[in-house]
């Protein structure tokens, strides 16, 4: 005899987008943050794909992108509490 499994519960999305977001814990400049990290990411490859002949060209165009990548990837893990004390301001 076969048992039912709830794996979730049921949740309320008769409001769209903002129940989708609130569901993955992302808000509205959450959702901006990562955008503009993926574009900064894409930038950043690109960088890397273009290097040239010259070794110290390429050293300086390579380090460029590696940096590049690296600020990408913090704004993505940390963006939205580095622009929270922008967002939240009070005066």
């Amino acid at each position: 005899m076969s048992k039912l499994h709830i794996l979730a519960k049921p949740v309320d999305m008769s409001n769209g987008f903002k129940d989708f977001f609130d569901t993955i814990g992302l808000t509205g400049a959450g959702l901006v943050t990562k955008g503009i990290a993926a574009v900064i990411a894409v930038i950043a490859v690109r960088m890397l794909l273009q290097l040239s002949a010259d070794p110290q060209g390429a050293l300086r165009k390579g380090s460029m992108g590696i940096g590049t990548l690296f600020v990408a990837v913090v704004l993505a893990l940390y963006g939205d509490t580095l622009f929270s004390t922008v967002t939240d301001a009070k005066g």
